[in-house]
Parts: structure tokens; sequence; C-alpha cells
């Protein structure tokens, strides 16, 4: 059974970048199932990968088919769901990637919603790990469209306002449905050593401080350019980071 990763925190705080590097490191040791939950779609890019059809795309012609009557009672719903959602995967040698798109418009998508985390269920069992970089919030896992979850990582950078989110989403765990196991929070764009004050926030909220990730001098060069993330060289401060997360979490 494969690991289901999810990284997620506020807006702003390096999300893409540690998933992608997350993805990218572990495609070293296994097949890689990499979902982009976040509606502006930037996993690809920092992936170097092309953007194919969204699953948002995928659920709302199935949920209009279904509301209009246009699928024949003997075509279960399901496999044409699942047969979309096959059609949208962007493969590569080691990881597959599969962008949420935006989020659905006006009307019911309970059904459709349902049947797409069956779908990502199924397909996810055929990877060692699944790696979903998560909008800001927790809206996918919230609306029971992301599939029980093994390790939630919450990034956050050295704010109040950062701590503070990740405290939040945190407690909001325990409000849903959704199973997960370990929760940690990593503390990115670290300069001169973690400050005092968002240290006791930490443990004032109760956080499992996992990691602290520095400042990376060179992840501005490559955004310039546009190149992926992951052509971050091996010593850089946050390929680094991530390398100690993959060991501390021991996957």
């Amino acid at each position: 059974m494969g690991k289901t990763i999810v990284v997620a925190g506020k807006g702003g705080v390096g999300k893409t970048a540690i998933a992608a590097l997350l993805i990218d490191l572990l495609s070293q040791r296994g097949v890689v199932l990499a979902i982009d939950a976040d509606p502006s779609t930037n996993l690809n890019t920092a992936l170097g990968l092309p953007l194919g059809e969204t699953v948002g795309r995928a659920r709302e012609d199935l949920t209009q088919d279904m509301q209009k009557g246009r699928l024949s009672p003997t075509i279960s719903k399901q496999d044409v769901l699942d047969m979309k959602i096959r059609e949208a995967l962007v493969e590569s040698e080691r990881v597959d990637l599969l962008a949420m798109g935006r989020p659905e418009g006006p009307g019911c998508y309970c059904a459709a919603n349902h049947m797409l985390r069956i779908s990502i269920d199924r397909l996810a069992k055929n990877y060692d790990y699944t790696v979903i970089d998560s909008e800001a919030g927790m809206e996918h896992i919230s609306r029971q469209t992301t599939r029980d979850v093994d390790i939630l990582i919450i990034v956050s950078d050295p704010t109040m306002r950062g701590i503070t989110a990740a405290g939040r989403m945190r407690d909001l765990i325990g409000e849903m449905r959704t199973k997960v196991g370990k929760v940690c929070l990593v503390v990115n764009r670290i300069k001169n050593g973690l400050p005092r004050e968002i240290d006791k926030a930490i443990s004032d909220f109760g956080l499992s401080l996992m990691a602290i990730v520095a400042e990376d001098p060179n992840l501005a060069e490559l955004e310039i350019r546009g190149s992926p993330i992951i052509e971050l060289p091996e010593g850089s401060p946050l390929r680094v980071g991530v390398k100690e997360m993959v060991a501390k979490l021991e996957l």
C-alpha cells in the first residue's frame, strides 16, 4: 500500500517548491503520483512537466451529462469518470501528474465528488507514493475529494500569521471524516535561526515541528527564468531541508 502525503499551508509559504522537491526525491525510491490540488496549477512548472486536462473539467462534464440524462443507464458513471481522469494524467518515467483545476461552478457536485474520491483512490493504488500539493487551506480534504492521508505536512513561513494558520489547519483535521496519520510542521524561509516568538507560538499551538528550512538564494534565479524547481542544486538549502524531512519521516 502506497503512502499518501499532503503538503498544505497558507498561500505564499513555499508549499509548491517543497512538494516538487519531495516528489523529485521520492521518485528516486519509487513511482509517484503528483496531484496538483491548487487551482492556479503551478506544480507542473515546478516539476518541468506539461499541463494536461484538469480533473475539475472532467468532473464538470460528468455532472452535466448526469444532470441532462446524456449517459446511458447501461454505462457505469464511475467507469466514465475513471476513464476521464486517466486521460487527464500527464505521464513521465517516474512521476505522473494529475491537476485538479479550478473549483466547481454553481450546482450540486456531491455525487461527482464522491465518485472522484473513488477514482483517485483507485488510481493511487498503482503508485508507491501519492503527493498532493494542496491549495491554500484544506478545501479538498474538507470536501472529501482527497483520499485519507498518511502524512500531512503543514508549511509555514516564520510569521505569526503563518503559524496561526498552521494551528487552525491542525485543529480542522479533528472535525473531518478524513483520516490523517502524522501531522507535522515545516517552517520555511528561515533567516538566522528560528525567531524566539515563532518558537513560542509553535509550542503554544501544540504543533509538532519537524524541520526548519533556510531561505534558498538559488530559488529566485530559477523563478526568474521560469525553470523547474527540481533543477535546484544538490547542496541548496531547500533541497537539503527536504532530504532531512524525508529521512525523519522514514519514507
